[in-house]
């Protein structure tokens, strides 16, 4: 396991590219191959200066590979911010749920589920497409979509953001 990954790293690079980008990169790897495939992109990152962009929806690759993360649903960015302070404390109701939806290895919390079904992407809701599932969601977010606001090193789209 892991070799098909490694090969294909390995092409990515062989034109010493600035930027890689990654789209699951580690998916259906055991463990250990997994920690194998993720220590030799940081590897690479440091050795060469090299810029990776990893797409996942697995929140561990992001904690132990990432500096920054972005979160998207439906399509559109929720939350922009250091991996840290996103897995410290979320700006955005998505991606506090989506962390608390997260088992733990230690097995210390039950997990807490998204409430409702993922958006029809064809016919998806109008306002803010986390709205439905949210429990912060006011009349203003079925009614507009939230653009991306700033805030100490954060960005987030919620109209609620500074309550959350």
């Amino acid at each position: 396991g892991g070799m098909k990954q490694r090969v294909m790293i390995a092409l990515a690079l062989t034109c010493h590219p600035s930027l890689v980008i990654a789209d699951e990169p580690t998916t259906a790897l055991d463990v250990m191959i997994q920690a194998q495939i993720l220590e030799l992109l940081k590897q690479l990152r440091v050795q060469t200066s090299l810029s990776l962009i990893l797409i996942t929806h697995d929140l561990s690759v992001i904690a132990e590979t990432c500096d920054k993360a972005t979160i998207m649903y439906a399509g559109r960015i929720m939350e922009e911010a250091p991996v840290d302070s996103l897995f410290a404390s979320p700006a955005h109701p998505y991606t506090r749920k989506l962390i608390s939806s997260f088992p733990s290895v230690l097995g210390e919390k039950e997990i807490d589920f998204i409430p409702g079904n993922p958006p029809d992407l064809i016919n998806p809701p109008s306002g803010c497409p986390y709205h439905p599932r949210c429990d912060f969601a006011i009349d203003i977010c079925k009614a507009k979509i939230p653009t991306l606001e700033s805030k100490n090193g954060i960005r987030v789209a919620c109209f609620r953001s500074d309550e959350i």
